[in-house]
């Protein structure tokens, strides 16, 4: 079949290879444009974009593709079987999705309709779920709500973060694009409606990262801080130094004992020692810390950033 492709990050770009040696004719690539980072702002492509370069694949960089006549145009004269969209980044507009003539597919990091919008794979770790999926789909107007073709379901690991479920997940995803365009090139492809049933994922934001000890268990803020590593970092403040926590555990009955300790604060260091490790009270369970960073320095396991650095018991989180 011919195939256009529209990704932009390394998810992405685990379907668009898998795609190409599957032996698809990929006739062009939809990418975004290129982005300034580091201190140099050294303009980098996406990792979609380095893939088509190596393999010598068209790739289109348009701004936006709402209200872009010329790319619609480009994308028209193409004339594709499909139009493959994996973590593209933008919504696409009814004209671009009318243009295949076998439909406009989407591979989407969660089972639908579980978590429909932008961040499913983060949403699912951050709630602390037990299963998700890749469920690949027909593409409409809506967000997400198209019918639905295949799904795949996995367990989430229990220390699991957000980075290593997207990892994985790219790799399913990827395979189950393989296995749906088969069976759309074969006429075999199932169609299945979404129920309504639904929680929307949203972008996440840096005002949810900060740690809220008054109020979340120590299960939740495990949670926060798998969710938001290696996005963001989940951060508290110690003597007005911010400090981010990047790994944590939930402290058993025989790490620490923890009876008689209700009367304290809820975000006070129980336990601070480079062999022995760093304990935190929370609202229910007590945390503890296995990897951190300090204010502008960087992630380090505690017993290391012990050694160097003073917490003292019965300081407080804030």
């Amino acid at each position: 079949m011919k195939i256009v492709f529209m990704g932009t990050p390394d998810f992405a770009k685990e379907s668009l290879q898998a795609i190409y040696n599957a032996g698809h004719e990929i006739i062009g690539v939809v990418t975004n444009p290129d982005k300034p980072k580091g201190r140099g702002m050294k303009m980098i492509a996406s990792p979609v974009k380095e893939f088509a370069e190596e393999t010598n694949l068209k790739i289109y960089q348009p701004l936006k593709v709402r209200n872009n006549t010329q790319f619609i145009d480009e994308i028209k004269s193409l004339n594709p079987d499909v139009i493959c969209v994996v973590a593209y980044g933008k919504i696409l507009p009814k004209e671009l999705l009318d243009i295949p003539k076998l439909g406009c597919i989407n591979v989407h990091g969660s089972l639908l309709p579980k978590y429909r919008g932008a961040a499913p794979i983060q949403w699912a770790v951050l709630n602390g779920d037990k299963t998700t999926g890749i469920t690949t789909m027909y593409m409409d107007e809506g967000m997400d709500t198209g019918d639905m073709i295949l799904k795949e379901e996995v367990e989430i690991g229990d220390n699991e973060t957000t980075g290593e479920l997207w990892d994985r997940l790219s790799k399913i995803g990827a395979k189950l694009l393989v296995k749906t365009l088969k069976e759309i090139e074969d006429g075999a492809a199932p169609r299945q409606k979404q129920g309504e049933d639904f929680t929307i994922a949203p972008m996440l934001d840096k005002q949810m990262a900060k740690i809220d000890w008054e109020n979340k268990t120590a299960q939740e803020i495990k949670n926060l801080v798998r969710g938001l590593n290696p996005i963001m970092g989940a951060y508290t403040f110690l003597n007005g130094k911010k400090i981010k926590f990047w790994k944590v555990d939930i402290a058993s009955q025989k790490e620490i004992y923890a009876e008689g300790m209700d009367f304290l604060r809820n975000g006070v260091v129980l336990v601070s020692d480079p062999r022995d490790g760093l304990f935190i009270k929370t609202k229910e369970g007590i945390l503890k810390v296995l990897e951190i960073q300090g204010e502008n320095a960087k992630r380090m396991p505690i017993g290391d950033f012990l050694r160097g650095n003073k917490i003292e018991e019965y300081s407080v989180f804030e």
